[in-house]
């Protein structure tokens, strides 16, 4: 089975709404794929009906940010009910952080003699999602403060520079709980992305085995295969399950595009099996 349980649309910081999104999926000939917009759920409905329209297999999901001893780690949440009064209540709380973060990246930007029409700006821009740094970027591309959404990372917004303000995520254990209340599966996202040791990734892997989580994403876009070696060896020692997705968010990145991640077997120990089961769908194995 074609799948990817990692994507994301113009619900966040996507360049593609939920209904491209699933299109440009079908043309992949991909059979069953997870929306995991960055902390909301508001995709799903649009992309819901698409994909029931084009003949995909779509489970609900959310890529939500967490902190684990000070350090923020990105968690997917898939096969989640949607419609739990606690995971929306949650969205509420998160779309509150946002939105705070992006008023402190206004306040800075602005310190800096940028506009302070940046914030109405890049508001307009998002719409009705969550207010996101790729925003404010267009914002400055559209304002002229820059030549390029590249450009504008690179002077204000990207790592160490002066609109990279780190937001009050809720804890680990937290986001685990909730997920579990909502009937959903946890996988812990792109593991070699954080920038640690492996000695540290395992005490991180030690956690998250006692708290629950069920999977580890150990293939995606950009993961180096020795590192990949390490990861998978340290993903069965603890027997997590495991899962593979292509984080897309843009068309202009080929090597991202929906399916696009090493090819990994599809067996019991993968969690998609554990999905797929839940929606009486049975998978192809490699």
């Amino acid at each position: 089975m074609r799948y990817d349980l990692h994507l994301h649309s113009t619900a966040s910081d996507g360049s593609l709404s939920p209904e491209e999104l699933m299109v440009l999926c079908a043309e992949k000939d991909l059979q069953c794929v997870a929306l995991t917009d960055h902390d909301t759920l508001a995709g799903l409905p649009l992309a819901r009906k698409k994909a029931e329209e084009l003949g995909l297999n779509l489970i609900s999901g959310v890529e939500l940010s967490c902190v684990w001893r000070r350090q923020t780690l990105h968690l997917l949440a898939i096969g989640l009910d949607e419609h739990s009064a606690d995971i929306n209540a949650f969205m509420a709380e998160l779309e509150t952080i946002r939105q705070q973060r992006a008023e402190k990246i206004a306040d800075r930007l602005v310190k800096k003699g940028i506009s302070a029409s940046i914030l109405e700006n890049a508001q307009a821009i998002a719409g009705s999602v969550s207010l996101c740094r790729p925003h404010f970027a267009k914002a400055l591309v559209k304002m002229g403060y820059v030549r390029s959404v590249q450009h504008a990372f690179d002077v204000y917004l990207g790592q160490g520079k002066v609109g990279d303000v780190k937001a009050l995520w809720p804890d680990l254990e937290k986001v685990i709980a909730l997920v579990k209340q909502a009937s959903g599966y946890t996988i812990l996202a792109h593991p070699t992305k954080y920038n640690m040791t492996f000695t540290r990734l395992r005490l991180l892997f030690e956690e998250l085995k006692s708290l629950g989580v069920d999977a580890i994403e150990v293939s995606y876009p950009g993961l180096n295969p020795d590192k990949g070696r390490e990861l998978l060896r340290w993903v069965k020692h603890y027997e997590f399950k495991v899962s593979a997705g292509s984080d897309f968010h843009s068309t202009t990145s080929p090597w991202t595009l929906p399916g696009c991640f090493p090819e990994i077997e599809l067996n019991e120990n993968h969690i998609l099996n554990s999905l797929l089961s839940n929606m009486n769908i049975e998978a192809r194995m490699s």
